[in-house]
């Protein structure tokens, strides 16, 4: 079945050409930050955020073979898009076996999670990993060259010019799929209405998580673009991949609760809590799980003494109020718990908040709250409602562990209240694979 790539839409004259003059420009500029791109992907693999013997695969050099056959690219920049695409990718595969699965991520937590999961999936042999190139025109051109995809399928807002123009270059469709238009990125482009403009208007076809992100994309240009829900919302919960049996007994009796995913900033608010509630709760452990594990020691630094260290293999004595679990997809472990859970990424102002998926705390069945940035999840804790506690200070953090853990009947009413209203949508993956399947093979 041969690929239908469609016309793009119709364009004005004027359109053509400021869009033509901004894709030239954002060119030019990233070709001439190249050599600069080069030394800062050597400082990340000195940092550990690059893997050395893999860095060339962010110039676009492909250290795999492309595979015969039909092949889909899917971007996914991190954990959480990474995670969503996987129910797509086995609709597609119910649907056409014949394909492979290009997955590109631009973190090594999020290829090391995908890796995971690919041992424990039935078509997992057909999913390539690759780390997405910087969007350097040279790079992207040896990227699309290599692999040539039959669509490049982009997740929430990875809209880049340049990988765009790579594929349109040599006749790839590009496809959006979740579109997310969060506060930030839509104030930033509506500052670059032509560059923008451009990239949608050429995208094949494009699908939004939520009404609310449809708009945002209209007004920057897109006409046709279809709601088909968050597939966030849909993906599976995080699994329990090490004995929960085994973490209860190092836990012990001890009340306990989590500060999940927690970021740079907030987690002083969150240690000022936790010593708070202590005074009131005996014996409290507080689980501190940040969301990039690399950040573990920095965190342990933080709390200027010696706690306990998931990923050492260290685990909480009685006189220890603090542990960080600063290891690899143990996130459905931790939430297996059942206990007080503070979703991470909310307790500071935007840009720097904003906030992580409610969702799979909640179905697994933990009491939330959260800080008061959540744009960047705001219809999944619309969703949510009352379930959701607000809290804004370390005072009001304190009050509400305090509250949970001190009055078993609210606790078990807050996770029932989560549960009810957190209910995957198990077709939004079946709906946006059968959208891929119609827009590049009909």
């Amino acid at each position: 079945m041969q690929t239908h790539v469609p016309q793009p839409c119709s364009l004005t004259f004027r359109d053509r050409i400021c869009g033509h003059l901004s894709s030239a420009a954002w060119a030019g500029v990233a070709t001439m930050l190249a050599p600069i791109l080069r030394i800062h992907l050597a400082r990340r693999v000195r940092r550990g955020k690059e893997i050395a013997t893999r860095v060339g695969e962010r110039q676009g050099i492909a250290t795999l073979p492309r595979p015969d056959g039909p092949l889909l690219w899917l971007h996914a920049v991190s954990v959480g898009e990474t995670l969503s695409i996987l129910p797509v990718i086995a609709a597609l595969h119910h649907d056409r076996p014949d394909l492979h699965f290009l997955v590109t991520t631009a973190t090594t937590t999020s290829a090391a999670l995908l890796s995971q999961r690919m041992r424990g999936l039935p078509h997992g042999g057909r999913i390539i990993h690759q780390f997405v190139p910087l969007d350097v025109p040279a790079w992207m051109r040896r990227f699309v060259r290599h692999w040539h995809p039959d669509a490049a399928i982009l997740t929430e807002s990875e809209l880049w010019p340049n990988m765009t123009a790579a594929c349109l270059h040599d006749h790839v469709p590009v496809l959006l799929i979740n579109g997310r238009m969060s506060d930030r990125s839509f104030a930033m482009w509506r500052r670059l209405p032509c560059l923008i403009g451009a990239m949608l208007r050429r995208l094949t076809w494009a699908c939004a998580r939520s009404a609310e992100d449809a708009q945002r994309f209209r007004i920057l240009g897109r006409d046709t673009i279809t709601v088909l829900g968050d597939l966030k919302d849909a993906a599976p919960p995080p699994q329990a991949d090490t004995d929960l049996a085994l973490l209860r007994r190092q836990i012990g009796q001890r009340p306990v609760w989590i500060a999940a995913s927690t970021h740079p900033g907030e987690e002083e608010i969150i240690l000022h809590a936790a010593s708070l509630a202590r005074e009131h709760v005996t014996n409290l452990l507080t689980i501190l799980i940040p969301r990039h594990p690399e950040r573990g020691a920095a965190v342990m630094q933080m709390v200027r003494q010696d706690i306990p260290r998931r990923a050492l293999g260290q685990v909480p004595g009685e006189q220890d109020s603090i542990w960080i679990c600063d290891t690899m997809g143990e996130m459905g472990l931790f939430y297996a718990l059942h206990c007080p859970v503070l979703m991470g990424n909310s307790l500071l102002p935007a840009p720097q908040g904003g906030g992580h998926n409610p969702m799979e705390p909640a179905r697994l069945g933990n009491a939330l709250a959260s800080g008061p940035s959540i744009a960047n999840f705001r219809q999944a804790f619309m969703t949510l409602g009352a379930a959701v506690t607000y809290v804004t200070n370390a005072h009001e953090l304190a009050h509400w562990v305090v509250d949970m853990l001190s009055h078993q009947d609210r606790l078990r009413d807050a996770i029932r209240a989560s549960q009810c209203v957190a209910a995957n949508d198990t077709q939004v993956a079946r709906r946006v694979a059968t959208g891929i399947i119609k827009a590049v093979y009909h």
